[in-house]
């Protein structure tokens, strides 16, 4: 019996879109599911869907809500993360459009920027909590982080944690699958793709038709601006969806059905993603603005409206999200597990883990983006060929997370401000360390640590 901790279980989002990928998985039968989550009422609601889901397709998965971090760890085998700390959108906000009043401008202020530090500097250390009472009860397992800012959370916990088994999982890469095949006019077991750099800042790197093995890089290349400037953008979903009250599920490996909308933005929410294309020749995974929040020249360039409309949409989207089980694969960290528990080898198209050489220019402590080869043994990152500009850009983040991950460690305020200051989106230096002291006084208790 394989033995599964689901920590941040309590969301609906996460905690019933795991339970389907683990119920449609034959390799996983008869696992033992725990569903740990600081809010037990809403891990017991989780827990009453799948206990549902359970007797209505007569399973023979164990599934129980076990408050206490220690003893549901105990034992596990396989560990997912997916939390947030606090009023989720509330903090956003701030993390946000605080840092605005100061001078900072930035795209989302999630992952990236201003709001991506605050953002980190709030939510590494509970994951470090968490890792090291892994550490003392699962010293062996395997742990999946689906928590954001991917990049400087896995960067985080590998410097602290340099044994743990910890890998980042992000389902971004979809966006790009679902449209390679249309592109090319094949299918989707026609092509072989790879793709590499920092998570939500990662381009495409090859492709190949399998049948001839010729690369098909020049033609995505010369395919992707007359396609992707057609491409229905957030704007459109939520002007159709207030009109229709059709809400569309936008992530994942399948096509999305957009019949309900009837106009069209050229390159809607795609402006930034020209530029990459017009001025890098290079096609990032993304093919919305999360791509700029890395990059300091992005605010003048983005669709501002589809950003803002981003994130109207998701958040309306959140809130209608249905509570059931749906089977099928969801997230990635399932294959995966099959392919470490059967032995049967296989491609993954991206994981956040430690450079090891798969991407030049970059320092080997630093979580990178890449594919990897999956197999008992476990993750084995590949090498991918990043063109010069991007690497020019990715290069451009190692002070950054270096003194992030610094500032959680040693509890620096001073650090804080360094990490602003070194981040290439930060244009201005007057107002930093208020700006600081601020965002401590307004997400206090969750930074309290620094003051």
């Amino acid at each position: 019996m394989t033995k599964f901790v689901l920590i941040g279980a309590g969301s609906l989002q996460f905690g019933t879109g795991m339970l389907g990928d683990i119920f449609s998985s034959p390799s996983l039968s008869d696992a033992e599911i725990i569903l740990h989550d600081i809010n037990e009422t809403a891990a017991k609601r989780v827990l009453a869907i799948a206990q549902q889901h359970i007797e209505s397709k007569h399973y023979r998965h164990q599934v129980r809500v076990e408050p206490d971090l220690g003893r549901a760890l105990q034992g596990a085998e396989f560990i997912v993360i997916s939390i947030e700390v606090g009023d989720r959108f509330k903090l956003w906000d701030l993390d946000w459009k605080l840092p605005q009043q100061y001078g900072v401008t930035q795209i989302f202020g999630e992952n990236g920027g201003a709001g991506g530090l605050f953002h980190a500097l709030r939510i590494i250390p509970p994951i470090l909590d968490i890792c090291g009472k892994v550490m003392e009860m699962a010293p062996t397992a395997t742990v999946f982080n689906f928590s954001n800012p991917m990049s400087r959370i896995c960067t985080a916990v590998h410097r602290k944690f340099p044994n743990l088994k910890f890998i980042g999982m992000c389902h971004e890469v979809a966006s790009l699958e679902r449209h390679l095949p249309p592109m090319l006019g094949v299918a989707r077991s026609d092509i072989h793709y790879r793709a590499g750099g920092l998570n939500h800042f990662s381009v495409l790197t090859e492709v190949t038709y399998c049948k001839s093995g010729k690369s098909a890089l020049e033609d995505v290349m010369a395919a992707a601006p007359d396609y992707f400037r057609r491409l229905v953008g957030y704007s459109e979903l939520l002007s159709a969806s207030q009109l229709t009250g059709k809400i569309v599920d936008t992530e994942g490996w399948m096509a999305i059905d957009t019949s309900h909308v009837d106009t069209l933005r050229e390159w809607s929410d795609r402006f930034l993603f020209r530029e990459m294309i017009r001025k890098f020749g290079a096609l990032p995974i993304t093919s919305d603005s999360h791509f700029g929040e890395y990059i300091q020249w992005a605010h003048d360039c983005a669709d501002h409206r589809g950003i803002l409309d981003f994130y109207q949409y998701y958040r309306e989207s959140l809130s209608h999200r249905e509570a059931r089980i749906r089977e099928g694969v969801h997230e990635r960290a399932v294959p995966i597990i099959e392919a470490i528990l059967t032995g049967t080898a296989y491609e993954e198209a991206a994981v956040n883990i430690p450079n090891g050489g798969f991407i030049a220019d970059l320092p080997p402590w630093m979580v990178v983006e890449v594919p990897a080869m999956i197999d008992a043994a476990g993750i084995h990152g590949l090498a991918v060929e990043v063109p010069s500009g991007i690497r020019g850009l990715l290069t451009n983040q190692i002070g950054v997370h270096d003194l992030t991950v610094q500032a959680v460690l040693e509890k620096s305020r001073e650090m804080a401000v360094q990490a602003l200051l070194v981040d290439p989106v930060i244009t201005v230096s007057r107002g930093l360390t208020d700006l600081v002291d601020h965002m401590i006084a307004v997400q206090s208790p969750y930074l309290d640590y620094l003051s």
